[in-house]
C-alpha cells in the first residue's frame, strides 16, 4: 500500500470534512480575528490532537465493521435515522440566535490549546464520518487496515484539518461579511449536507434488500 497516497486521502476527506462552516473552524477565525493568528493557531493545533485520536479510533471501528457485515446493516438504519433528525433539526427547528454571546477573555496560548482540544473532544462527527469514509476506501482497496496504513492516513486526517482551520484564519477577513457565515446560512448547509447523505444512506439501505 502506497502510504503517500493514503496520507493525501486522509487530508483530502478531512479537508471536505472541515470545509463547511463550523463551530472548530470559525472559532478559530475568530480567535485569530480578536487576538490574533499565533493564538487561532495554538487553538488549531488542540483541534488536530483531538482529530488524530478520534480519526485512529475511527479506523480501529471501521476495521471491526468490516469483519461484522451484519453490524454494518443495523448502523445504518440507526446512522439513517440519526441524519433525518439532524436534518429535520437543522432545517426546520434551529434557530439564529440574536443574543450576542459574551466570550470569555483567554489570554493564556495554553488556555487556547486545551480550548481547542475541549471543543474538538466534544464534536464527535468525525468519528461516525471517518469510519464511513475508511470503510468505503478499504472496499475499493485504496486503503487497508494494517497499522502504517492506519497512521497515515491519521497523519493526513490531522493535517488536512489544520490545512482548513488556517485557510479560515487568514482569510476570515475576506468571507466573515458574506451572508453564508451568518448562524441561519449556517443551519441550512448542515441541514443540506445531512439530508443528502440520509438520502444516499437510504439509497443504500434499499439497494442492498
Amino acid at each position: 500500500m502506497n502510504l503517500t497516497f493514503v496520507f493525501f486521502l486522509g487530508l483530502f476527506f478531512a479537508l471536505i470534512g472541515v470545509i463547511p462552516p463550523g463551530l472548530l473552524n470559525m472559532t478559530a477565525a475568530k480567535i485569530s480575528l480578536k487576538e490574533g493568528h499565533t493564538r487561532g493557531i495554538v487553538f488549531s493545533i488542540g483541534v488536530c490532537i483531538i482529530v488524530f485520536v478520534q480519526t485512529y479510533l475511527a479506523a480501529i471501528f471501521a476495521r471491526y465493521l468490516s469483519m461484522h457485515p451484519e453490524v454494518v446493516d443495523i448502523l445504518r438504519m440507526v446512522a439513517l435515522v440519526i441524519f433525518i433528525l439532524i436534518t429535520v433539526y437543522f432545517l426546520f427547528v434551529a434557530k439564529a440566535s440574536s443574543k450576542q454571546q459574551i466570550e470569555p477573555k483567554i489570554k493564556s496560548k495554553h488556555s487556547r490549546f486545551f480550548q481547542g482540544m475541549l471543543m474538538s473532544a466534544i464534536n464527535v462527527f468525525p468519528i461516525p464520518y471517518q469510519a464511513y469514509v475508511t470503510i468505503t476506501l478499504a472496499s475499493v482497496n485504496w486503503l487497508d487496515f494494517e497499522l502504517t496504513s492506519i497512521i497515515s492516513y491519521v497523519a493526513g486526517a490531522g493535517m488536512g484539518t489544520f490545512v482548513m482551520l488556517y485557510v479560515y484564519i487568514f482569510f476570515f477577513d475576506k468571507i466573515k461579511s458574506k451572508s453564508f457565515t451568518s448562524q441561519k446560512n449556517m443551519n441550512y448547509i448542515i441541514g443540506g449536507i445531512t439530508g443528502i447523505i440520509s438520502i444516499m444512506t437510504l439509497i443504500n439501505i434499499i439497494r442492498d434488500f
